[in-house]
């Protein structure tokens, strides 16, 4: 598609309506009194992160850069967020593991439910919700250590029906930067097949936005197939805990290369 038809694309849908009967630039820029509580509905929600072009590395001014580009289209700051992720690794020798239990697995606490804690087994493409607790149940039992535990936080943004939340990627009682996110939810959609459209659209006008800022790299999605988990096409938390999953999986393979193409 050409810059031109691009363009007339976005003005036409900008002005058109979005599933829900709201314009999409009203969605955008007018913030809704009775937007459903994200605890309560589960909404559609993508994570991003930052791809640094090649020779680059993610910094603080690039963070900083991202942050001031979601006040420029009229986001709201409402406040701080802060999830992590650790990487759990099987103590026991591997020949004594057997098939019924996984090597390793992933375990994640996410800002908006503190009570729960998620566990993605890639592996063996399973995500299960247990409560809190079970990361006490699990350093008594020590059955598995942590390897790499890391820290997702930021600042979070409200732009009508939209919601931000950018931030920065370290490890847990570090200030390393490792690398940048972005979490992306529509809240009036909690079908993740029919959010696909306005999320594009908005992602399109944000990128737009930040590319005027010429910055040494751009935000990706990858895109995990929910159904080998088991998960339906309606929104949940688990959904979030699998993207998280694949995103810190390929930003360490990518620095992985990276420092193995400077080797």
């Amino acid at each position: 598609m050409t810059t031109l038809a691009a363009s007339r694309r976005r003005a036409e849908y900008a002005n058109s309506t979005v599933g829900n009967g709201v314009s999409f630039k009203r969605s955008l820029l007018t913030a809704s009194n009775t937007r459903p509580r994200r605890e309560e509905t589960g909404t559609a929600e993508r994570i991003l992160h930052w791809q640094p072009n090649p020779g680059t590395t993610v910094n603080t001014q690039i963070l900083s850069e991202v942050s001031q580009c979601a006040e420029s289209i009229n986001g709201v700051k409402e406040g701080r967020w802060k999830s992590t992720l650790s990487f759990y690794k099987a103590m026991v020798r591997e020949q004594t593991i057997g098939n019924e239990f996984p090597r390793d697995f992933v375990g994640i606490s996410l800002a908006e439910q503190p009570g729960k804690y998620f566990l993605v087994i890639r592996g063996q493409r399973l995500v299960v919700e247990a409560e809190s607790n079970i990361q006490t149940i699990m350093e008594k039992l020590q059955s598995y250590k942590t390897r790499v535990a890391l820290s997702f936080e930021g600042s979070q943004y409200q732009l009508g029906d939209f919601q931000l939340r950018v931030g920065k990627v370290v490890p847990v009682h570090s200030e390393s930067l490792r690398g940048i996110v972005m979490e992306m939810e529509y809240l009036p959609i909690s079908s993740w097949e029919k959010s696909h459209q306005v999320m594009g659209e908005f992602f399109d006008l944000w990128q737009e936005a930040l590319s005027k800022r010429s910055l040494p790299g751009h935000f990706v999605h990858i895109e995990p197939n929910f159904a080998d988990y088991g998960l339906p096409d309606q929104y949940t938390f688990q959904h979030t805990a699998v993207q998280y999953a694949s995103i810190t999986a390929q930003m360490i393979a990518t620095s992985q290369s990276v420092q193995a193409a400077r080797n």
